[in-house]
């Protein structure tokens, strides 16, 4: 298997901007959900489902995972999402943002160390929030639950 290339985020995203994805999304399609609960996707997705966010799993070969229907794809979901948290290849995030696009999405997450600038910007181009290798458990974590 061809090893991916690292990149860093070209754009800083305010926390403004991540405070208000989190507190106006309800709906998170999470592309890449792992049906394993030892991998990452799975606990973030279980996060997720614990603070109140209803969590669509993007799994191409899954029935059910966390308690909801799997999709192939995010046009296969019949319902609005407002984000798609990303735990794919850095390779397969500009196809994820294609996708987001056709469906109206208002914002992809790529989770940590998934970093696409090609398919942020054409996210950004094209009115959508782009949040590129930050992990949307921990960034929840540091913005509503850290101590005042």
């Amino acid at each position: 298997m061809e090893e991916e290339i690292c990149e860093v985020p070209l754009h800083h995203v305010k926390d403004e901007i991540i405070e208000k994805v989190l507190k106006e999304s309800k709906t998170i399609a999470v592309f890449g959900l792992s049906t394993s609960p030892e991998k990452d996707s799975h606990k973030v997705a279980a996060f997720l489902q614990k603070k109140g966010y209803r969590v669509i799993p993007v799994h191409p070969k899954a029935g059910e995972i966390l308690g909801e229907r799997a999709y192939a794809s995010l046009r296969d979901i019949p319902e609005k999402i407002d984000v798609v948290n990303i735990f794919r290849p850095p390779s397969e995030v500009m196809g994820i943002v294609d996708e987001a696009l056709d469906i109206g999405a208002k914002a992809v997450w790529a989770q940590e160390g998934i970093v696409n600038n090609a398919a942020a910007e054409k996210a950004m181009a094209n009115g959508m929030i782009s949040i590129m290798g930050k992990c949307m458990m921990k960034e929840y974590v540091a913005h509503f639950e850290r101590e005042k």
